[in-house]
């Protein structure tokens, strides 16, 4: 049977996870950069040679995530909510809510028992709560976002950050360090601010266990810490965070290509 794969293409990082007979063959995250189909390609090939195998193997592709109607050679594209919900629940069957914050964007999904989307909410108009928040305010503290990270599990008392409007938040971290603010104070108040974004976008519905985050940013130890005490118990981390919804894009790919035989 050939081999399937899925590409997603997020602002910040491109995805591609390769699959056959339900194993995953392959999976790559390369920069996106300004050329998105470029990214694409680049990304396949690089998954491909991982596995072993070339573009003649892949009976279907599926393409999803910010920049999926870029991906030229995909046989269809579907949304990343569909492809997220796939991933997260093959990578932790018991999942029931998922976050996902990505570079440009971030979104709550539910799932039922059987895993299918029953409910999302999406923030993908602006950069607030998002990777790219998170990146712009940790430069203007002198921090790497890992680092960020790291610090803000040293805080005790985390200042209280109003704003999660980048520009915003920018302004308010440059007056708490001129007020003398402590670093990991301040990292903390971030975290927690993004994590009470996140809360609220679940509010109407709540988080119903098991909840996973993924994204970039489910990498980030204090983001963990901080969405963990806000929603009152521990969210699972996958092992690989990122490439949920470019694996549930390959495993959706391998149905398509199933039932086309």
């Amino acid at each position: 049977m050939n081999a399937s794969a899925g590409v997603d293409i997020g602002s910040a990082t491109t995805k591609v996870a390769i699959v056959r007979n339900g194993t995953v063959l392959a999976t790559e995250v390369v920069s996106t950069g300004y050329d998105m189909s470029g990214a694409a390609n680049n990304t396949l090939d690089k998954a491909l040679a991982l596995a072993g195998l070339s573009r003649q193997d892949l009976g279907y592709i599926i393409s999803t995530g910010y920049g999926r109607r870029s991906v030229s050679f995909a046989n269809e594209t579907i949304t990343e909510i569909t492809c997220h919900a796939k991933g997260a629940y093959s990578l932790i069957p018991e999942t029931r809510t998922i976050i996902d914050i990505g570079g440009q964007d971030n979104k709550v999904i539910w799932l039922n028992d059987e895993g299918v989307v029953t409910d999302f909410s999406m923030n993908d108009k602006c950069a607030a709560g998002t990777g790219r928040y998170l990146e712009l305010v940790s430069r203007t503290l002198d921090l790497t976002v890992e680092e960020l990270g790291q610090i803000s599990l040293q805080s005790g008392h985390p200042e209280v950050i109003s704003a999660t409007c980048v520009v915003f938040a920018e302004s308010e971290v440059v007056t708490l360090r001129a007020s003398g603010a402590r670093k990991e104070d301040i990292a903390a108040g971030i975290h927690l601010a993004l994590a009470q974004r996140m809360s609220s976008m679940a509010s109407h519905r709540g988080f119903r266990k098991e909840v996973v985050f993924t994204g970039g940013v489910a990498k980030n130890v204090g983001m963990i810490k901080a969405m963990s005490d806000k929603i009152g118990f521990n969210v699972l981390i996958p092992k690989e965070p990122q490439i949920a919804g470019a694996l549930g894009a390959a495993l959706l790919a391998a149905e398509a290509n199933q039932a086309t035989k």
